[in-house]
This record gives structure tokens, sequence and C-alpha cells, in this order.
């Protein structure tokens, strides 16, 4: 017998049995299907089995882990309902690209017509299978033999995965007859995957499912279609330097290929950059760039470079980060939990903003404060600027969307630009890679660097900047007249030197220790790439040092 401690509450089960059975005890103590249980520290599926004394927490898909394992399972129910419904033979492959809102979009190739009525049929055939609660089986099989698998079931980016894989076994599910390789947690059975739909979208179709905030609520699809040709455009691009998951990655960095496609990615952004610069030149009536994307989306960096294109273009830019106009650190509101809410609109002083903006406007001399982050005090340093006629103001920040942020500057001079790091890449086709993790990523390695902040304390206040992303920029990027991807292809293969000995050294026994563990699983699929050959103007030098620009 072993004594488990479940939310506060102590009970006595016998050793061997199965986590799902001990959940079900405690069903009423929360609002959501149970998913998965953290015991003693460690995620564990509830087909897990009791091992000795444990504390168990709860994991339902209003949690982060529960919430990405509840969209796992339902991909790969959709994916199998597929098959199912096509026929094997005529699939010749299903990638799962990107997010579009709280869906996935899918792009389905094969002999066979996507319309409504496959779709329906796909839908109908995933109701099937969630109503017979068959169990989702994982069977650790030697890394060869997975290979071997993945070959046989025509799964060719899977096999050329686990070529770089160095583990000697792989985790291989199971529903049925129909087996995948998933990178995380799945639920114990279909019938834990109740909300979805499926909804026709461009060339495919997405997979509608809950959000983190209501679990048993899909939301109306609800089109983004600026967003969606960012997403789309550069996923071609990396299509056609053959690089759309890791393993072709790992292919071109093993084959010496970096220097190469370092230079061809550089340049592509460098060549968007312009566009968007003549873009601004063509209105002259537009003074304010207005540059807003969430967390390390590389704004600064982007500012930076613009400002250059638009020298060129015989334009006076000068960048300013909405950053500096921090209040106080002592004077920041804080979240539910009590800590500093950066992300709120509340942080920073937008009345002197204001007047400060207005007045360069107006052609007077103002002078611009920058914000100490080790301090968390604002400063005066000197910094006095004046607009002539050929000046611009270049104002990057996460709330550059947000009139209420820009609330007495004239709309019709604003020129709006929304950035993000939309991670084009895949693990593999059934596995994309969220756009979050590279953000994160880039964020813990930068805070390391210039902040002082650990990657500890970057993954514990990582929730709360993802709601203020979700409240204050995602609502407006669709106002912005362009969009720009900062996301590189090589990036996460260079990010991995720099984040792995952080993530490393965040204690076993923290809460943060599980997401730090899923972190340095998903970089052991990259080989890594030394940053010598990255140039000094590059997005990604905001994160990891050696910078030409002062940032």
């Amino acid at each position: 017998m072993a004594f488990v401690t479940v939310e506060g509450e102590r009970r006595e089960y016998p050793e061997g049995m199965p986590y799902s059975a001990i959940a079900a005890d405690f069903r009423e103590k929360v609002s959501h299907d149970i998913l998965l249980v953290r015991a003693n520290g460690r995620l564990r599926e509830l087909s897990k089995k009791l091992k000795g004394d444990c504390e168990i927490s709860l994991i339902t898909a209003a949690d982060r882990e529960g919430w990405q394992t509840y969209q796992r399972s339902a991909v790969f129910l959709m994916l199998k309902a597929f098959y199912d419904t096509v026929g094997g033979d005529k699939v010749k492959k299903i990638t799962v690209c990107f997010s579009v809102g709280q869906g996935l979009y899918v792009e389905p190739e094969g002999e066979f017509d996507l319309d409504s009525s496959l779709l329906k049929n796909v839908k109908a055939r995933m109701g099937e299978l969630q109503s017979m609660c068959l169990p989702i089986i994982k069977q650790s099989v030697n890394t060869s033999e997975a290979v071997e698998q993945f070959h046989r079931h025509r799964m060719y980016d899977k096999e050329k995965l686990f070529r770089f894989r160095r583990a000697s076994r792989v985790n291989v599910y199971s529903i049925g007859n129909f087996q995948d390789y998933f990178y995380g947690y799945m639920v114990e059975h279909t019938g834990f995957i109740k909300y979805y739909d499926l909804a026709l979208y461009e060339s495919g179709f997405v997979l509608l499912l809950p959000g983190r905030s209501a679990p048993e609520h899909i939301s109306a699809l609800v089109p983004r279609k600026k967003l969606f040709d960012v997403q789309r455009e550069s996923e071609e691009w990396g299509e056609r330097l053959g690089i759309s998951d890791v393993g072709s990655l790992n292919e071109a960095i093993t084959a010496g290929r970096m220097n190469e496609l370092i230079l061809m990615q550089e340049a592509f952004q460098e060549k968007k950059i312009g566009d968007i610069a003549e873009a601004v030149a063509a209105r002259p009536d537009r003074k304010l760039v207005m540059i807003a994307g969430p967390s390390s989306s590389g704004k600064t960096t982007f500012s930076r470079r613009l400002s250059i294109q638009l020298q060129a273009l015989g334009l006076r830019p000068h960048p300013i980060s909405v950053d500096n106009y921090f209040v106080n650190r002592v004077n920041s509101p804080r979240d539910e939990n009590g800590n500093y809410d950066y992300e709120a609109l509340e942080c920073l002083d937008v009345r002197q903003f204001n007047e400060d903006m207005t007045a360069l406007l107006a052609g007077e001399m103002v002078e611009l404060p920058r914000y100490n982050f080790i301090s968390g005090e604002r400063e005066y340093r000197g910094d006095f600027l004046k607009l002539g006629a050929e000046d611009i103001l270049v104002i990057e920040g996460i709330h550059c969307l947000n009139d209420r942020l820009s609330y007495s500057l004239p709309k019709e001079k604003k020129f709006r630009i929304y950035i993000s790091a939309l991670t084009q890449l895949n693990i593999d086709e059934h596995n994309r890679i969220p756009t979050t993790d590279g953000r994160l990523l880039r964020r813990m390695i930068r805070d390391a660097r210039t902040r002082g902040a650990s990657a500890q304390e970057t993954i514990r206040m990582w929730d709360s900047v993802r709601r203020g992303e979700e409240k204050n920029i995602f609502p407006f990027q669709e106002s912005a007249d362009v969009m720009f991807n900062s996301a590189l292809l090589y990036e996460l293969a260079v990010l991995k030197q720099y984040a792995e000995p952080l993530l490393f050294g965040i204690p076993s026994d923290s809460p943060e220790y599980a997401e730090a563990k899923r972190l340095l699983k998903f970089l052991d699929y990259f080989l890594g790439v030394g940053s010598e050959l990255i140039p000094h103007n590059s997005m990604i030098r905001e994160f990891i040092g050696g910078s030409c620009f002062r940032i």
C-alpha cells in the first residue's frame, strides 16, 4: 500500500493501481476532465501505475500541459479518422502546418477531393472512434526498428527525423492498428477527445479545438487572412530551400549547407524589410511607423534595420522603444498571482508618451527617457530629439497597434506593422513546433544575458506573458498595414547551444522543471550550430548577443 496526497487530501491506495483510478476518485474536485497527473513533480499519463508514496496534482485542459496533451491527442484522432475514411493507400501525406486561432491548419495530399462531404465523413468517424473509448497505447521500441516502421508506413519525414536520434528507444503511440510518433503525452483513451470541429479553409482545413480558458467550448473559425498569408509564405520559402522539418534541417547541417542557408534566410528577410521601407516611403504623410508584436519577436532589431532601409530612401528615421516609457518598477501593476504584469498597458506612462510624441510632431525639442531594466527605473541621459521635414519616428512596443497607447496621435499619420516569430519548421508532418516555444527560448536567452533573469524565472512568468499577449496584442494584429515574420529557419539549431545550459540549471524539484525537461527534449531533435557565421545585424543577435545595434 502507498499513501497518496491529492489536492491536499491523503488516502491509501495499493501500489500498481493506475493513476486513472486514483484520478476518478477526485473528479469532483476539478471543473474539467482530468487528462494527466503530476506525481511527485513529474508528469504522468493516466495509464501509468502508482509506485510508492506520492503527492499528486490533477492536470486538466485548463493547464498548459493538459491543453497541449488534448491538442496532440485530437490531432492523432483526426489522422486516424482521415486514414480510415479515405484509405491509407490514397493518402500521400497530411501536414499539420500552424495555428489558426484556437485551431490547427492542416493540408492533406493524396488521391481524394477535399470538400465539405469528406470533412463531414472524417468528423463522423472521429465521433465513432471517440465513443468507442479506444485505448491510446504507448509502446517503447528500438530507434532503428522505429525508423523501419516509419519507412514501411511511408512516413519519410519521421524516418529522416530519427536518423539523428541519440536515444536508443522511441515511444510510438497507437489507436487500434494506426501507429504514429508524437512529441509529448497523450490522453488515456479516445473517449477524452470530446470537443472538436473541422472547417474547410484555403487549400486545406482547420481542426478547431477549445482554448485553455474554456476547455469545453469550440470557438467559431475567425479568419486572420494577413497572418495566414505570412505563415504560408514562410512555409513555402522553407519548402523552396528544401527545409520544411527538423530532419531536413539536420540533413542540411550535416551536408555543410549552413553558410548558404544563413545567407539565403538573411537575404530573404532583408528584402522583405526593404519592401516595407518602400511602402512607408510611398506614404510621406505617415510620420509614425508603429511596430507591434509579442514578446521576443525581434521588434528592436527590426526597427533598426527598417530605419537603415528608410535612410537609404532619403528619410531620417528615429527609432524609439516604448519600453523606455515603463513606469518605475515599484509602481508597476501586478497580476492575479502577485507578479509584475509587464504586458499590461498600465505598465507604461501613456500620458508622458503621448505628450512627447505630440510635441515631436509639432516640431518641439524633446528629451527622451531610457528605462534601466536592472534598477527598474526610468532615466534621462540627455537624449534630445527635434524633427525636421524628412524625419520620421519608428516606434516599437507590444502595444503599438492599440490606439489606447497613442490616443492623442492622428491615425492618418500612422503606418502600422505587426511582427512575430512565426516558426515555419515542423518536427515532422504531424508534430508542429508552436511559435511560442521559439519565442520562449529567445526570451530566456536574452533575459539571462541582459536582464539578470534565470531560465526558471522566465518560465515562471511565461503564462502571464502569454495571457497579456492574448489580451493586448493578438486582437489588433489584423489592423496592421503589413506583417513581418522574424523567425529564421536555422535559429533553433543555434539557440540550442545557449538554452541548454540555462535549462539544465533549473532544479528538478521546482515547478518549472517539467517545462524545462520538455524543452530539453525538444532541443534534442536538433543538431547544434555555432553562431560564427550569423551576421551582426541578424534578428537572432538581439537574443544571443553580438548585435551591431545598441539594443
